[in-house]
């Protein structure tokens, strides 16, 4: 069973259910979500004021809604890897890149994204202690990840740095949009996630993992083995082999689930990215 003093809230992005999860430990908010959601976040908070918003990464469907937060509670913490804190302060660099993948689409799937003053934020490095948590380093999914372990009840809070899997299906699947994607460093990650023993992960997408051990094992077995595909296919036949491979483990309203909770063409993606920056292209880059 769940902790207690544990809150999942489901802030249905888009009207669905079980696509982006934020939490509540205490007086601690974890990834609120995009602006776009901020109803049914407000509406799961149920009149709690956090003390602190810890972000894993500033990716708007974890990290979108901070600034409108922080605006309408001045006096809120900001918890964010110091390699994201430029980005809440002044998003604008934040918002051109994340527009030139969405379009004219921004706007509807993430709502707002205001800056966060900088007097609010606490960066950090990796290895602090903040009651109630232990903060770790966890890059591979992007450079400014961070996951946070809730000792006390044994759960670890680990944002994308452990994949997506929509409950109750077992079906694990390796989110890795552009531009940072890591593979050394993910499995570095995963090893630290590992180490900490856990009872069962918090992730975004979606909910409770209650078996972590082998979740983070077959996790590293689909990060590699989609990494792979992805140099030996172009973008087109990989988002069709990924789609169909889904639609049958998960189907339907689960499937649609998976697709919006990591978009398959960001996944081939950000995996291009990573064979290109090292010297090793996809077709599609050949």
């Amino acid at each position: 069973m769940p902790p207690e003093q544990i809150r999942p809230i489901d802030v249905h992005h888009l009207g669905r259910s079980h696509v982006i999860s934020s939490w509540l430990v205490g007086d601690v908010l974890i990834d609120p979500g995009p602006t776009s959601s901020i109803e049914a976040l407000l509406e799961g908070l149920d009149g709690t004021v956090p003390r602190v918003i810890a972000l894993t990464h500033i990716h708007l469907d974890h990290a979108g809604a901070t600034g409108t937060l922080v605006e309408r509670w001045p006096d809120v913490k900001v918890w964010v890897h110091e390699h994201g804190k430029p980005h809440l302060v002044d998003p604008t660099r934040l918002l051109d890149s994340v527009t030139r993948i969405y379009g004219e689409h921004t706007q509807a799937l993430w709502g707002d994204v205001l800056p966060v003053p900088s007097a609010n934020i606490l960066a950090l490095q990796g290895g602090e202690r903040l009651a109630p948590f232990e903060v770790a380093y966890t890059p591979g999914h992007a450079w400014h990840h961070v996951s946070y372990w809730h000792p006390a009840t044994r759960t670890a809070f680990v944002g994308d740095v452990a994949g997506v899997r929509i409950e109750p299906l077992d079906y694990v699947l390796a989110p890795t949009p552009p531009p940072d994607i890591d593979l050394e460093a993910w499995h570095e990650s995963i090893d630290r996630v590992r180490s900490w023993q856990p009872e069962r992960l918090a992730i975004t997408h979606f909910g409770w993992v209650g078996d972590p051990q082998p979740h983070l094992s077959l996790l590293e077995s689909q990060l590699d083995r989609w990494a792979l595909h992805a140099r030996a296919v172009d973008r087109e036949q990989f988002v069709r082999d990924l789609r169909a491979e889904i639609d049958e483990r998960a189907g339907g309203e689960g499937a649609a689930r998976y697709a919006q909770g990591a978009p398959y063409e960001h996944i081939y993606d950000g995996l291009a990215r990573y064979w290109s920056k090292r010297g090793e292209a996809s077709r599609a880059l050949v």
